[in-house]
């Protein structure tokens, strides 16, 4: 099954269709089909849709964007995997302060692109287990551009099944994001207090 989306730029696929993702990530007891987890795919590529055709003001299209990512994303989990080994040490306030600031950021970060977007195709074409997550792969068709490969991590630890990461021939988002956020938390002496003001001026 295949959607319409309309990006230009790689990077904004793979945000798009991102709502998380984990670097270290714990054994579960699998509850979720590939099936399911495909059919998120299918829904995140439906609702970045509706958004990007929705002709609203760039300033809506963001904020539906934060709550997509709030929706079909494991905030938790992402977090936790883009803060890294601070993250053993953070409060429950200030991981969930974080994660806000966090979501926000990549919403504006990306968001920013979508009148840039000129129209796209993305569809799964398979799934596997993996014993940790379901890895549901995809493929991306943009406008001019040769077609490429996306991995998309979903599991439901939570009780629901949510995005823990996504691959672009195999470089993880969240890989990248961490070594963003490491940048910024070095500027600001480690401090994740800081780190997740600083945010909220990104993006």
């Amino acid at each position: 099954m295949s959607h319409e989306i309309r990006p230009t730029r790689r990077a904004v696929v793979i945000a798009g269709c991102l709502a998380a993702g984990a670097a270290i990530l714990p054994l579960r007891a699998l509850a979720l089909s590939a099936a399911q987890a495909s059919g998120l795919v299918e829904l995140v590529a439906a609702e970045i849709t509706r958004i990007i055709n929705s002709g609203q003001s760039e300033t809506t299209m963001i904020r539906d964007f934060e709550r997509m990512m709030a929706r079909y994303g494991d905030m938790p989990t992402i977090t936790q995997s883009v803060l890294g080994p601070p993250a053993r040490t953070a409060s429950p306030t200030q991981l969930a302060d974080f994660a806000d600031a966090f979501k926000g950021y990549m919403a504006r970060k990306y968001g920013r692109r979508f009148r840039e977007f000129i129209g796209g195709t993305v569809s799964v074409t398979g799934a596997q287990d993996t014993g940790r997550y379901i890895e549901v792969i995809g493929q991306v068709l943009l406008r001019g551009q040769a077609p490429f490969e996306v991995r998309f991590r979903v599991w439901d630890r939570s009780g629901q099944a949510l995005f823990i990461d996504l691959l672009i021939e195999g470089v993880s988002l969240v890989i990248t994001e961490r070594s963003e956020i490491g940048a910024i938390l070095d500027r600001n002496g480690g401090s994740i207090d800081a780190a997740a003001a600083a945010l909220r001026n990104l993006g």
